[in-house]
C-alpha cells in the first residue's frame, strides 16, 4: 500500500507532530526492582549529542512541535543536562521532566523554575523502603534534599507516587509524605511492564511486584465519564484486516525518541524495524513516511483473533500490541495480567454505573449525571425523581461532578467575558469556564468551578469539598447549582427552544402557557386549574419547536406550587397574565407585541451573540404560529370557565 492510500484510510486530516517525549539517556544511578527501560550496559557513546539534540529540537519545532516530555533513565546523569534542559524548554510552550530527584543541585532546581510539569518519583515513605526499592543506599536522602533545592528555589513540583508489592504497605504514609513536600501528587503506572531488554531475571522481578488486580484497579480508578466523552477514538482500536497500530498512529499527535537518536510513535515500541534512525534520517521524512508506513506492518493474525481480538472485555482492558511484545515477544499475544485487571476493571465500572450515574428527562432531553460520589435516594430532591429515567435518550447531554477545585488561576485564562456574584465566566481553548466568586468584598475564594464545551453537551462540574455532597441532600438542582437553568436555557438555544418564565399545564390533552414575571398570578392560576388540569410546573416551562408545531415541557424548577411533572403537550394557547378586578382573555395579534412580552418573560443564562440569534428566531416563529391573548383575572375561579370554552 502507498503512503498516500494508508494516509486516507487512517483520515489524517491533519497530521502534526504537537508534543514530543525524548528519553535522552537509559543510564541510571538506581537500580530499581522494577525498572523496564535501564540498561546495565554503559552506552554513553552511542547516546545524542547535545548539537544532535538541539537540530533534532529545531527539526520538530519547524514540523509543528510545541511541547516536550523529557525522560530516561535518569536524564540528569548526562553531563550536559542543563544546557540541553534549557535549550528544549525554551524552544517550546510547555515542557514536562520525569527524574528520580537525586541530583537536582540548586543551579538546577533554579532552572526548574521554569513553567512546566516536574514529576520526582518517590518510592516509599521511609528510607529503609525507599533505598530497598531503588537498590541505592542513600537515595531517600538525596531525594529529598532534591525535594528542598526545588522548593528554596520555588519551583513548582508533583511528587510522583511509584507503588509496586514492596512498598505498597506504606501507601498511606507516601502520600502524607506528598502533602507535605507539594501540593501536587500523583500516582505513577499502576502496574508494571516487562524489560525492553527482555532480561529473565530482571522480570522475574518485575512480576513479583505486580499489585494485585483489585490493587491496580484501586490506583487507577476507570474514569467512565471521560472514557466516553474526551478519550481519543482509536487509542488501541484495530481496524479491518487486524492491522494492530492502524488507528493508533492514525490518531496519534505525539512521538518518541531514544538516547540514541531511533524514532518512533511510541516509547513502547522496542523493535529495532519499527524506529527511524535519525542520525541518518530527517525528522521529517520519518514523521510524514517512515512512521504512516507502519500502518500496515503489523498484523494479528489467528493468536489476536482468537484471544484479545474477540474477547467480551477488550473495552475495559489495558492491553496494547506493545506489552503483548514486551511480555512475549510478539505484539499479538494476550497478557494473562492484564485479563485479570480487565476482570476487576469490568467490575468496577458496572458497580460504578449502578451508583453514580443517574439519568433524567426534561424537554426531551436526556441528562446524565455522573458522579465522583455515590448518588443515592437523598441525593436530590424528590421532584426531580419524577424526571428519571433507565438510560439514554435521542439528546442527550452529560455532567460529572468533582468534589475537589481545580488549580485555576484567573491570570491564566483567556478573555474574561462576564463578572457578576455568582460567577466570573471565561473562554479558553472552546471551553467555557464559570467561576464561583463571592459576593463579598475582597473574598478571592472560589465556590465552584464548571467547565463545559462550547455547546453545553458535556461539563465538569468541581464542587469544593466532599463535605459539599452531603450538605447538598436533597438538592432541587442536579448541577449542584442554585438553579438549573444556567444549563438548560443555554443548551436549548440549539435545539429549537426556549425557558420561559411561566406556569404550563395539559387541559384536554393541550398545552396551556400562562407566562408572567414573579407575582403575576402564575401559581395562583395554577391552584385553580389543580383537578381539572395536569400540571407541568408552576413557574419555569420549556417550550420547543418541532415540525408538527411547538410542545411545552414540565420543569422542576416550581414556584409556590410544588406540583411538576416530565410530561409534554402541544402548545395550543399563550396568555399573558395582568391581575385584574374583571376576567377578560383579549386576543393579541401584533406579532411585534407578542414577541416584546415574550422577551420580557424569558429565562436568560450567560448570553452570547450565536444564543441570541438562535433565540429570538424561535421567539418570532412562536409570535406568528402559536395563539396569544392577555388574560386578565381575579382569584374568584371564574376565569376557568372562559378557559375551558376558549
Amino acid at each position: 500500500m502507498t503512503t498516500e492510500y494508508i494516509k486516507k484510510q487512517i483520515k489524517i486530516i491533519p497530521r502534526i507532530p504537537l508534543e514530543g517525549n525524548i528519553d535522552i539517556t537509559y543510564r541510571c544511578n538506581n537500580k530499581c526492582l522494577h525498572c523496564w527501560i535501564r540498561t546495565e550496559a554503559d552506552y554513553k557513546e552511542q547516546e545524542l549529542s547535545f548539537e544532535e539534540i538541539t537540530h533534532i529540537v529545531d527539526e520538530a519545532r519547524k514540523t509543528g512541535c510545541r511541547q516536550w516530555s523529557i525522560s530516561g533513565g535518569e536524564p540528569m546523569l548526562r553531563e550536559d543536562f542543563t544546557e540541553i534542559f534549557d535549550y528544549i524548554t525554551r524552544n517550546c510552550r510547555t515542557y514536562s521532566i520525569n527524574t528520580n530527584g537525586t541530583l537536582i543541585t540548586p543551579e538546577i532546581a533554579c532552572l526548574m523554575k521554569r513553567k512546566g510539569n516536574k514529576m520526582i518519583a518517590l518510592y516509599g515513605a521511609s528510607q529503609k523502603v525507599h533505598d530497598h526499592i531503588t537498590g541505592k543506599p542513600g537515595s531517600f536522602e538525596a531525594t529529598m534534599r532534591g525535594f528542598s533545592y526545588l522548593k528554596e528555589a520555588g519551583a513548582g513540583f508533583t511528587v510522583q507516587l511509584v507503588l509496586m508489592r514492596d512498598n505498597y504497605h506504606e501507601f498511606k504514609d507516601m502520600i502524607k509524605l506528598a502533602d507535605s513536600l507539594s501540593p501536587y501528587y500523583r500516582i505513577g503506572a499502576s502496574w508494571l511492564y516487562l524489560t525492553r531488554c527482555r532480561d529473565k531475571e530482571r522480570n522475574k522481578e518485575i512480576i513479583k511486584q505486580r499489585l494485585s488486580p483489585e490493587e491496580v484497579i484501586k490506583l487507577d480508578e476507570p474514569d467512565i465519564f471521560y472514557e466516553e466523552n474526551y478519550k481519543k477514538n482509536g487509542d488501541c482500536q484495530i481496524l479491518q484486516d487486524d492491522f494492530l497500530f492502524a488507528s493508533c498512529i492514525g490518531n496519534r499527535k505525539d512521538f518518541h525518541i531514544d538516547p540514541y537518536g531511533k524514532m518512533s510513535f511510541c516509547c513502547y515500541v522496542v523493535e529495532p524495524s519499527m524506529r527511524y534512525d535519525l542520525k541518518n534520517g530527517t525528522f521529517e521524512d520519518c514523521w510524514e513516511n517512515f512512521i504512516p508506513s507502519l500502518w500496515n506492518k503489523v498484523q494479528g493474525g489467528e493468536e489476536y483473533r482468537k484471544n484479545c481480538g474477540s474477547c467480551e472485555l477488550r473495552e475495559s482492558c489495558k492491553w496494547c500490541p506493545v506489552y503483548g511484545y514486551l511480555e512475549h515477544g510478539r505484539y499479538s499475544a494476550k497478557v494473562k495480567y492484564l485479563c485479570e485487571v480487565a476482570r476487576e476493571n469490568q467490575k468496577f465500572k458496572e458497580e460504578w454505573m449502578k451508583n453514580n450515574r443517574r439519568y433524567y428527562r426534561c424537554a426531551d432531553i436526556t441528562i446524565q449525571v455522573d458522579s465522583e460520589l455515590p448518588i443515592n435516594k437523598d441525593t436530590f430532591h424528590a421532584k426531580i425523581k419524577a424526571f428519571e429515567v433507565n438510560g439514554p435518550g435521542k439528546e442527550n447531554i452529560f455532567i460529572k461532578h468533582h468534589f475537589y477545585l481545580p488549580d485555576i488561576k484567573e491570570k491564566d485564562l483567556e478573555k474574561e467575558y462576564y463578572r457578576k456574584p455568582p460567577w466570573a465566566i471565561y473562554k479558553k481553548g472552546g471551553n467555557w469556564i464559570y467561576l464561583g466568586i463571592s459576593n463579598i468584598e475582597g473574598d478571592n475564594s472560589l465556590r465552584q468551578v464548571a467547565v463545559f464545551n462550547n455547546d453545553y453537551t458535556r461539563g465538569n462540574i468541581y464542587n469544593p469539598n466532599k463535605e459539599m455532597f452531603y450538605c447538598m441532600k436533597n438538592s432541587g438542582s442536579i448541577a449542584f447549582f442554585p438553579s438549573d437553568q444556567l444549563l438548560l436555557a443555554r443548551v436549548m438555544a440549539n435545539r429549537n427552544g426556549f425557558y420561559l418564565h411561566s406556569a404550563g399545564v395539559i387541559l384536554d390533552k393541550k398545552g396551556l402557557l400562562f407566562a408572567g414575571p414573579s407575582t403575576a398570578g402564575k401559581s395562583t392560576m395554577v391552584k385553580m386549574l389543580k383537578g381539572r388540569a395536569e400540571i407541568l410546573c408552576d413557574d419555569r416551562i420549556i417550550i420547543r419547536r418541532w415540525s408538527e408545531g411547538f410542545k411545552i415541557y414540565g420543569t422542576w424548577s416550581h414556584g409556590e406550587v410544588p406540583d411538576v411533572s416530565p410530561n409534554s403537550a402541544p402548545l395550543r394557547v399563550i396568555f399573558f397574565l395582568e391581575k385584574s378586578k374583571e376576567n377578560k382573555i383579549i386576543p393579541l395579534k401584533d406579532k411585534k407585541e407578542i414577541t416584546k412580552r415574550l422577551l420580557l418573560n424569558l429565562i436568560r443564562p450567560f448570553v452570547t451573540v450565536d444564543w441570541w440569534e438562535k433565540t429570538l428566531t424561535v421567539l418570532e416563529k412562536a409570535s406568528l404560529e402559536v395563539p396569544c391573548y392577555i388574560l386578565k383575572f381575579d382569584k374568584s375561579g371564574k376565569i376557568i370557565k372562559l378557559l375551558e370554552e376558549l
